[in-house]
């Protein structure tokens, strides 16, 4: 059986914006208590009690988030911003003609054009620019499952340090859910983090991109 302690902290970290606002000491505990006490069915003033004390028990290690999020801006702010507008992302049958694929990757290479192949269990994700989707889809007509246009690719290209700094992924995801910004696609290659979104949502993820 859970502890009093062990239900309080999951509940925290399951709630990003109260371990957020716990974090930075923006949050009164007796009313986060109460809260939390009617949230998992607790409500004897006791329980009350041990829930405020694993709260602030629980603050005491967010603490050393704070010190990693300034490790991970440190690093953000030493990467170069890349954007490219006018992408498109298509989800393609795998049973094709990988032939062809990849001499499409090939020409699109050579003409230093963006193209990205992901290998999912039963289906490739390509990501390329506007002016390649044509071939795509007279080439593929048949086997093409969705697609996505109108976005744009963000690029993190950041030094080699930044395998060494854990969670800058999930600082990054986080930001955009915070700010409304659906991510289309991810992906990471090794120095490179490359994020798909609306283009009608690039301004505002250059906003909170600033580091």
């Amino acid at each position: 059986m859970t502890t009093t302690t062990e239900q309080t902290q999951d509940y925290i970290k399951e709630h990003p914006d109260i371990k957020n606002c716990l974090k930075k000491g923006l949050i009164n505990y007796s009313s986060l208590a109460r809260f939390i006490g009617k949230e998992i069915n607790i409500e004897k003033k006791t329980s009350k009690e041990a829930i405020l004390i694993a709260a602030r028990r629980f603050r005491e290690k967010l603490k050393q988030e704070i010190n990693y999020e300034e490790e991970i801006r440190k690093v953000l702010s030493q990467s170069e911003l890349d954007i490219k507008n006018k992408i498109s992302v298509f989800i393609i049958n795998k049973s094709i003609n990988f032939d062809f694929m990849q001499e499409l990757q090939k020409q699109i290479r050579q003409e230093y054009g963006t193209f990205y192949i992901i290998e999912g269990s039963d289906n490739y994700t390509v990501i390329t620019q506007d002016k390649y989707t044509v071939q795509l889809e007279k080439k593929f007509s048949q086997k093409i499952i969705h697609k996505n246009k109108d976005l744009a690719l963000i690029n993190f290209k950041s030094q080699k340090e930044i395998e060494q700094v854990r969670g800058v992924i999930a600082y990054l995801t986080a930001l955009f859910n915070e700010h409304g910004v659906n991510i289309v696609e991810l992906l990471s290659c090794w120095t490179d983090t490359l994020f798909v979104v609306s283009s009608k949502d690039v301004n505002k993820a250059l906003m909170f991109l600033k580091f």
